[in-house]
């Protein structure tokens, strides 16, 4: 899983908190605390995919245009992440039985795995994690 997870389901979150509201790039990466240019790619992205709408200008930003509660984490995991549990594995000794099988080995068991991970991310949506977030306060 990567960062860009991270970044989407916060950001889209942070827009169904305040529903009705502009969000600026800026004002989801101070509360994401990562670099605004960061958060545009993944916005641009989840804009690409129809999660949200931009307006440009000086009263401009992002608002969520998809009900949060239809919008499962595993459609984030996979626009932002599929593939990425599969460790690079290092060019491994050849002349070894490990060393030349591990990997074909290994791809297996990180498919299965994934797989999983994204069923077990359908059982949650944006709405999901916002009644979190509620819950500690």
């Amino acid at each position: 899983m990567n960062s860009d997870f991270i970044v989407a389901v916060h950001s889209l979150v942070f827009l169904a908190y305040a529903p009705d509201n502009l969000k600026t790039s800026d004002n989801i990466a101070k509360s994401v605390a990562v670099h605004p240019v960061r958060v545009r790619k993944v916005l641009s992205l989840l804009r690409k995919h129809g999660f949200i709408q931009s307006k440009h200008g000086a009263k401009g930003g992002f608002i969520l245009i998809q009900d949060p509660r239809t919008i499962t984490l595993d459609k984030l995991y996979v626009l932002t992440s599929e593939g990425s549990l599969k460790p690079k594995w290092p060019d491994a000794n050849q002349k070894c039985a490990i060393g030349m099988n591990i990997e074909r080995a290994m791809d297996g068991i990180f498919e299965t795995t994934e797989q999983r991970v994204v069923a077990n991310l359908k059982d949650y949506t944006i709405t999901d994690v916002l009644h979190r977030i509620g819950e500690q306060d």
